[in-house]
């Protein structure tokens, strides 16, 4: 019953990320400038998706900013930092899982190091004794894995509330809810309500660490849209090199712009 649930739910979200991937795209123009910058820009549905950006942006300042806001005015520095530290130890299994589809074996162990130090010796990673010995964090998700086996992004996507995307990471996120044992353990003990809480408190506690970052980059931009698109394309590409040199030869359509220093988007209402 629990895995017919989970497959029905995967083929709904992947109906919707195909719909919006490939329905509404709008016609290439015919001027040759202006078609190079639109097959460049790989935004195919960029009406559409300001629109959904639109709907994001007003939730997010009518409801996101203002709990982080109240979020970070009620709970000390101390605490915030613990519950970071315990979200990120809890999606760790998720990212072993992608570390070895994507055949990381040195990565794998470190990552399964610092998640048995973070839950015993961090008393269920409320503390960070493997960062403080050296064992750097590791992020891996199953849209990673996808470009690593050579899979193209596809076209952006601007989501509902998850926010910036495209078919490939779409599909990752839906996929890594499979690798998380988490997920199982809530949803079979009767405790869904679970899930959705920590989805909530990552998101809060993730915009309440980027509140600054965030105004000044849509300060400082003509186009807060586009530059939301170019960082988080510059922000993925990164993730999939590991913070390796640039390989434009596996993520083709990935435009490369110069950082602003602003290198955790991971704060736009998701």
């Amino acid at each position: 019953m629990r895995l017919t649930f989970e497959l029905r739910r995967f083929l709904l979200w992947c109906g919707l990320i195909a719909v919006m991937a490939f329905t509404g795209c709008a016609t290439p123009p015919n001027d040759p400038d202006a078609r190079a910058e639109f097959i460049a820009t790989n935004d195919p549905m960029e009406p559409l998706n300001r629109a959904i950006f639109s709907f994001n942006m007003a939730l997010d300042r009518t409801v996101l900013r203002p709990i982080a806001e109240g979020y970070r005015w009620t709970i000390p520095e101390p605490g915030r930092i613990a519950v970071t530290n315990v979200l990120r130890n809890a999606e760790l299994p998720v990212t072993m899982v992608n570390q070895v589809l994507q055949g990381e074996v040195n990565d794998l162990g470190i990552t399964a190091t610092r998640f048995i130090m973070n839950t015993t010796l961090g008393i269920g990673g409320l503390l960070d004794p493997a960062t403080v010995t050296g064992l750097p964090r590791k992020e891996e998700d199953f849209g990673q894995t996808l470009a690593v086996w050579g899979l193209d992004s596809g076209p952006y996507l601007m989501l509902p509330i998850i926010g910036p995307s495209s078919p490939r990471d779409g599909v990752g996120v839906i996929v890594d809810r499979f690798f998380d044992p988490l997920e199982y353990l809530f949803d079979n003990t009767g405790n869904e309500w679970v899930s959705y809480a920590r989805f909530g408190v990552r998101a809060v506690d993730s915009r309440s660490r980027n509140i600054e970052t965030l105004d000044e980059i849509e300060s400082g931009s003509i186009d807060f849209y586009a530059t939301i698109r170019s960082l988080y394309r510059q922000r993925r590409m990164d993730e999939i090199r590991n913070g390796e040199p640039q390989d434009m030869s596996m993520v083709p359509d990935i435009i490369f712009q110069e950082d602003d220093g602003a290198e955790d988007y991971s704060s736009v209402p998701e």
